[in-house]
């Protein structure tokens, strides 16, 4: 019998989707902030995380969705996310040379993910860990991927939290107190997955989620103005359209 937690990235892939949608909505409206647009790729690709790890808990463990499961969250992780950080704080032009060396590595790892052999005798019917990997040395390009969300995603937002806190901003600083407290959970939860207890990992995604939606409300519905060049551009041309 199943444990409860296996069945919590149902309601996590929920989240994610209507979360995703607020997202997209936001940045048809605003199409020039691109670090609306990777946002809303990250939280979709953190829905499809937790998609695979639904279809795993209702049907059991199938190769593909293994994979897939292994490359949208064990390895991108909360890199997109990051990524869109990168672009509200930094300028277009190294946003866009960082975007493309993370993905020229994230490529190069997702061939060996999909090439690997699995080792049959280690697949778990209802659980999903990276230990299946004939080639272990595949679980090397996560580190380096995750590093890179926690360095601008969780590191962008506490940065951001101290800048708002020095300004007197309480909201915006408390929305990105919750969006790195969100972001970091995630990265604890997937680091227990190497010791097989991937029910942390179901947890730390639902509550990560949830944070980081809280985070990005409390901002977005704040009345402090942004500190960061980029948004301040962005919404000084919405109000020249408005």
């Amino acid at each position: 019998m199943q444990s409860p937690t296996h069945y919590l990235p149902i309601f996590t892939t929920i989240v994610s989707l209507v979360f995703s949608a607020v997202l997209f909505r936001r940045w048809r409206r605003k199409p020039e902030a691109a670090y609306l647009a990777w946002w809303t790729l990250g939280v979709l690709i953190y829905g499809v995380g937790t998609v695979t790890e639904s279809l795993t808990t209702l049907f059991g463990w199938h190769q593909m969705v293994f994979r897939l499961w292994y490359i949208s969250g064990a390895l991108m992780g909360g890199a997109p996310l990051a990524q869109g950080t990168v672009y509200l704080l930094m300028s277009r032009r190294t946003a866009n040379i960082l975007a493309t060396c993370l993905g020229t590595f994230v490529g190069i790892a997702v061939l060996f993910v999909l090439l690997s052999p699995i080792n049959a005798a280690a697949v778990e019917p209802t659980r999903l860990s990276g230990k299946v990997f004939e080639w272990s040395w595949v679980r090397l390009f996560s580190p380096f991927v995750n590093t890179y969300a926690l360095v601008f995603l969780v590191g962008g937002a506490v940065w951001s939290a101290w800048q708002y806190w020095k300004k007197g901003s309480s909201g915006r600083v408390l929305g990105n107190v919750l969006i790195a407290v969100g972001a970091l959970l995630p990265g604890i939860g997937g680091s227990f997955t190497r010791f097989g207890y991937v029910e942390v990992l179901y947890v730390t995604e639902l509550i990560g989620i949830l944070l980081i939606w809280a985070g990005y409300r409390v901002m977005a519905e704040g009345l402090d103005a942004s500190i960061h060049t980029v948004q301040q551009e962005v919404n000084a041309g919405q109000n020249r359209l408005a």
